[in-house]
């Protein structure tokens, strides 16, 4: 399989996870009026796609470790487990995540959801894996929850007088959040053993995890949705365009290279978990970016507005920046 030999290819594996986890959401946009929870199908459909896409190309070429079809031959139960844990939790997150952004809007959903997630998963991966020097990785994860509320000033401003369910969408968030930062920890121990099958086997036994989870979870948001919006109805499926459904699988497989490229990093001795999660947590920067200078989601807004959103751009670059050279300056 391939690994990263030297930094600068980790960290170009990075930059690589920050914009794809930061640019799934795209597709979504390509269906309009489409309900999440039939999208959802084929996302997760997309994403074991991908999975096998990697698996028989960088995971079955190079001479690092094991070829991905050997790997999963002789995959060990504690690896293939904790990696499946971690698939489910993420599932489970990533739906809270979007039910928070149907209840409560973008600006309370996703800067609450992955600023938490943010803090709670850098720490616990230091923990179970420290690499890199801690005072510049946490510092530079300080400047990215910084410029993460100022993105959540700015959508607050935006979105001012607009009827939420806040405190729903808060808690929705939270509960999002606290899951999406320890779904990582499970990943970083199948591949912190002995025994560890490697990156693009974890990510297959992830997207097991992901897809045993969906089945159960994306069925019950179907029938009761968080939203408030009458049950979907599953015909909805069969009746919707197929570019739909492309987009809707596109995004799983944009996804799941985000991750398989975020574990290959997390993978090398050089790095490891907390970093490459951190980095890749920039996607937020990233879909704002989709936002603003896309989307045009903040034409027309107001003076402070903008100086919000490029304080926010600033403290990012600043805090990633960090975070990317925190392995480079190793505390002695």
């Amino acid at each position: 399989m391939y690994q990263p030999e030297i930094y600068a290819s980790a960290l170009a594996f990075m930059l690589v996870s920050m914009i794809c986890w930061g640019s799934w959401a795209n597709t979504m946009k390509l269906c309009p009026g489409y309900r999440f929870q039939l999208f959802y199908w084929d996302y997760v459909a997309g994403l074991l796609l991908g999975v096998l896409l990697w698996g028989f190309t960088l995971g079955s070429t190079g001479s690092a470790g094991v070829p991905f079809l050997a790997a999963l031959r002789g995959l060990h139960a504690y690896p293939f487990w904790m990696a499946a844990l971690g698939g489910v939790i993420f599932n489970a997150a990533n739906l809270l995540l979007v039910a928070a952004i149907d209840v409560a809007g973008l600006a309370v959903a996703f800067p609450v959801g992955i600023g938490l997630a943010l803090v709670i998963g850098a720490v616990a991966n230091y923990v179970i894996s420290p690499a890199g020097n801690p005072v510049v990785l946490f510092s530079g994860i300080a400047l990215v929850v910084v410029a993460i509320v100022l993105d959540a000033m700015a959508c607050n401003l935006r979105e001012k007088g607009r009827k939420r369910a806040g405190g729903k969408g808060i808690l929705l968030s939270l509960l999002s959040g606290v899951l999406m930062g320890c779904f990582y920890p499970f990943v970083a121990k199948a591949m912190s053993v002995p025994e560890t099958p490697g990156p693009y086997a974890v990510a297959f036994c992830f997207a097991l995890g992901v897809a045993a989870c969906a089945v159960p979870a994306n069925y019950l948001l179907m029938r009761k949705p968080f939203d408030g919006l009458p049950a979907v109805d599953f015909s909805g499926y069969f009746t919707a365009p197929k570019r739909w459904h492309i987009a809707g699988i596109v995004g799983g497989v944009i996804w799941c290279t985000g991750a398989i490229f975020n574990y290959v990093a997390s993978g090398t001795h050089f790095v490891g978990p907390a970093v490459s999660y951190s980095l890749g947590q920039g996607a937020t920067m990233v879909s704002a970016a989709w936002g603003v200078f896309v989307w045009r989601e903040f034409a027309g807004t107001s003076s402070r507005i903008k100086k919000l959103l490029t304080l926010m751009f600033i403290f990012f670059l600043l805090g990633l920046s960090a975070i990317a050279a925190a392995p480079l300056l190793i505390a002695h």
